[in-house]
C-alpha cells in the first residue's frame, strides 16, 4: 500500500503567483510528496502525492484559475486498474 495515493496535478493561472511561496505553503499545511512547483508570476504547474486531492484543489483555486486537472490513483495503477 502507497503512503500517498493520489497523484494531484493543475495548473494554476493567476497574477504575481510566486513558485516558491506555494512550495512552501503545501510542505507546511498539507501531508504528501513528490511535491512540484514551478512556473512563473502568471502559471504555475503542480504535482503532488497526496491522500486528500481535494485539498490542493481548494488551496490552488484560492491562488486563480486551475485547470488541466489530473487526479490518478496510484494504488488501482500498480494493481493494474484504471487510474
Amino acid at each position: 500500500m502507497l503512503e500517498f495515493r493520489y497523484d494531484t496535478q493543475m495548473l494554476i493561472e493567476g497574477h504575481d503567483l510566486d513558485e516558491d511561496e506555494i512550495n512552501d505553503y503545501i510542505i507546511e499545511h498539507f501531508e504528501g510528496d513528490s511535491l512540484l512547483a514551478v512556473g512563473d508570476e502568471d502559471l504555475i504547474k503542480i504535482h503532488f502525492h497526496t491522500n486528500r486531492p481535494w485539498e490542493i484543489l481548494e488551496y490552488a483555486a484560492s491562488l486563480g484559475e486551475i485547470f488541466d486537472i489530473v487526479v490518478e490513483d496510484m494504488d488501482r495503477q500498480s494493481r493494474g486498474l484504471q487510474g
